[in-house]
């Protein structure tokens, strides 16, 4: 695979009969950030969607291998077992779950589909307060219901934290930076920036450049009407922020 992670060939997908994504080629290799930017309405949303196997989505056309795998033969939960993560651009609420349920739940299922017993708890619960120190959530956290009555920068720093916890192979950013003040901006980049590797890539979703402030992306590409229409490094962002995406 000489080091490809997710490969993608003329990718075409649907939602209730309207196409979306028309015809999109990518390849992410292990080390890599990739951003991709574009418009309301150009499908970076859907991509992520379609990537994660949200079931309202149809692929039409294209393949998608992830670690030489076919990723659309995958159901969700093969997805994630695999080492594919993606970061909700709204997260749910789920109420009457405990955060310290929902991980260790969540995580025993990665322990089992990689063929290892449970986690104890004593390493389970060391685990969790090492991980949400790294987006700075308090302890007190893990008693709570998942999502109920938190902020949106905490809903977002709960997402990063499930990354950390989880530590996929793909990270997908579906506009993490959405409806973030600059403190929270900050934490939730730091704590990405913090689980970086030379094995693992991760897809930054964004409107915007501030993310990518903290967040430098290897590669930038821009996504217009369904297809990703230019690729370039870094300076891409400041290209975009300076002639909006009507340049490309």
């Amino acid at each position: 695979m000489d080091g490809i992670l997710l490969k993608i060939n003329g990718l075409h997908a649907s939602i209730g009969g309207r196409e979306i994504i028309r015809g999109l080629d990518l390849e992410i290799r292990a080390g890599e950030v990739h951003a991709v930017m574009g418009p309301n309405g150009a499908g970076k949303s859907t991509l992520s969607a379609v990537l994660a196997g949200k079931p309202d989505y149809t692929v039409t056309a294209g393949t998608v291998e992830f670690m030489g795998r076919d990723l659309l033969a995958m159901s969700p939960e093969e997805r994630s077992w695999a080492g594919l993560f993606l970061s909700f651009q709204y997260p749910v609420e789920i109420p009457g779950v405990s955060m310290v349920n929902f991980m260790k739940t969540a995580v025993n299922a990665h322990r089992k589909a990689a063929g290892l017993g449970p986690v104890k708890a004593s390493e389970f619960l060391g685990m969790m307060r090492e991980k949400m120190a790294f987006v700075q959530m308090k302890d007190e956290f893990t008693k709570r219901e998942v999502n109920v009555g938190f902020s949106g920068g905490e809903k977002k720093r709960n997402e990063i934290f499930q990354m950390a916890m989880l530590d996929p192979v793909l990270s997908i950013l579906d506009e993490t930076d959405s409806g973030l003040d600059v403190d929270a901006l900050r934490i939730v980049a730091e704590g990405v920036n913090a689980m970086r590797g030379p094995e693992k890539a991760a897809i930054v979703i964004t409107h915007y450049q501030r993310l990518l402030d903290y967040i430098v992306p290897d590669v930038v590409h821009v996504l217009k009407e369904g297809r990703i229409v230019h690729t370039a490094g870094k300076e891409l962002v400041a290209e975009i922020e300076e002639k909006g995406y009507d340049h490309f």
